[in-house]
């Protein structure tokens, strides 16, 4: 009974929210047992989701800028949060998912260096802008990311004692 319950349910929804129920079912199930995913989700989260919130930098005038409102910036942005979810996703090839780690954590270098370019170009004579904490966005993910990139060498160097020990 409790099977067809959960089928008519199932036909209640829409085919999207189905579906994002099934990746969310199979993610929580598989690989929320590893840190290191965890620590890749709170980056993807980071870079994703920080950069509608929190301006990057205030103009002269009192202007609030938005990484939102500079495309370069929302692809980059999004480039990392989708890389490491991609990152996520390669749990059993723990050497690819090291060095996504590092590809990701030199695109949030990328990053940073042109969220600072961004904030240093000036028109004319204008007055220097202020940097908001959205600078730190980048930084943060690296954070997380290098905090994954440790549990996924600490994972490899687990998996290489065991086989030495065989």
């Amino acid at each position: 009974m409790q099977l067809y319950d959960n089928i008519f349910y199932l036909n209640d929804l829409s085919l999207k929210e189905v579906y994002i129920f099934v990746i969310l079912n199979s993610f929580i199930k598989y690989m929320i047992q590893r840190i290191q995913s965890i620590y890749l989700f709170l980056a993807a989260l980071v870079s994703a989701g920080l950069l509608f919130a929190i301006p990057v930098y205030t103009t002269a005038e009192g202007n609030l800028v938005y990484a939102v409102d500079k495309l370069e910036l929302v692809g980059l942005f999004f480039g990392s949060a989708l890389l490491s979810l991609i990152t996520i996703f390669f749990f059993k090839n723990r050497k690819l998912q090291f060095v996504l780690g590092r590809l990701n954590i030199i695109l949030n270098f990328i990053l940073l260096g042109v969220l600072v370019y961004q904030s240093q170009i000036l028109s004319g004579g204008a007055a220097a802008p202020e940097k908001g904490i959205g600078m730190l966005i980048p930084i943060i993910s690296i954070v997380f990311i290098a905090l994954a990139n440790k549990a996924i060498k600490r994972d490899e160097d687990l998996v290489k004692s065991v086989d030495r020990l065989r």
